[in-house]
């Protein structure tokens, strides 16, 4: 391109150029403030009231300055006379490309930003999800990390999880501990109970209210079969069922109660004629 060539467009398509070209920076300067004004807005709505997770509320404001941030230069563009339809196209099929790809990585993500918001649990409770229980150590928007009773480091999708039954054992204040007991059918049923209630009560973190339950579960061949149920915090559950245990062999032995036994029908040999 020569003098006189540039001199032509100058003067020919000039002022419609710096038209377009002012236009695309008013365009500019205007759509950041947009932009930015928009995010902090964005920003203080979801830290109101403290029920998104700072995670969270940033990876959205993230996510929404790249899209405004598109439709502000696709703006721009459409300004200077760049048809945008084969821009928008292809950035349509790329989201579909990703979103086939990466279906999984996105179903967890999904779950993992409505977990956020609706929040079944949190760090430090002890829960059972996705099929694995355990103590929750972090809650991503991803996955969630667990330990297990047995001190196992679990990952585990946020969707396997939000697809499932989740059961939280540290949300209500007590948690009922299961056992068992069987005396012999010597023992009077009642006088067991009588001799364990206060022994079960006096273990350590025991709820008072309500108060351990111990009543007659079922009969059996050996002799009746006993169901002792304290209440306790998640935190002391094994505590609670090993000391539970301990009392029922010190109360039965100080008791000097028999061990059940399974008892045996002899059969007679018949009488061989000599």
């Amino acid at each position: 391109m020569n003098t006189a060539d540039i001199w032509n467009f100058l003067v020919t398509q000039g002022g419609d150029f710096g038209l377009k070209l002012l236009t695309a920076i008013i365009a500019w300067v205007v759509g950041r403030w947009l932009i930015t004004f928009s995010v902090t807005l964005l920003g203080k709505l979801l830290r109101r009231g403290g029920k998104i997770d700072e995670t969270l509320a940033n990876y959205l404001k993230s996510i929404t300055i790249v899209l405004l941030n598109i439709v502000l230069i696709l703006a721009i563009l459409d300004i200077f006379g760049v048809k945008t339809t084969s821009f928008a196209a292809l950035l349509a099929g790329a989201g579909l490309a990703i979103g086939a790809a990466w279906s999984g990585m996105l179903g967890n993500f999904a779950a993992g930003v409505f977990m956020q918001v609706l929040r079944p649990y949190k760090v430090g409770d002890f829960v059972s999800a996705g099929g694995v229980t355990g103590t929750v150590t972090e809650l991503g928007l991803f996955a969630t990390t667990l330990v297990t009773p047995d001190n196992v480091f679990t990952v585990v999708g946020n969707g396997k999880i939000f697809g499932d039954n989740i059961h939280n054992y540290s949300t209500l204040p007590f948690r009922r501990v299961d056992c068992v007991a069987k005396v012999a059918n010597s023992v009077n049923p009642l006088d067991a109970i009588e001799r364990l209630k206060p022994v079960i009560a006096a273990i350590p973190n025991v709820s008072k209210d309500p108060a351990p339950d111990i009543e007659i579960l079922e009969f059996t061949p050996e002799g009746p079969k006993l169901c002792v149920r304290p209440y306790t915090h998640t935190d002391h559950y094994w505590q609670v069922y090993f000391d539970t245990h301990k009392a029922i062999v010190e109360t039965f032995g100080a008791a000097g109660y028999p061990v059940p036994e399974t008892p045996l029908a002899y059969r007679n040999s018949p009488v061989q004629a000599s």
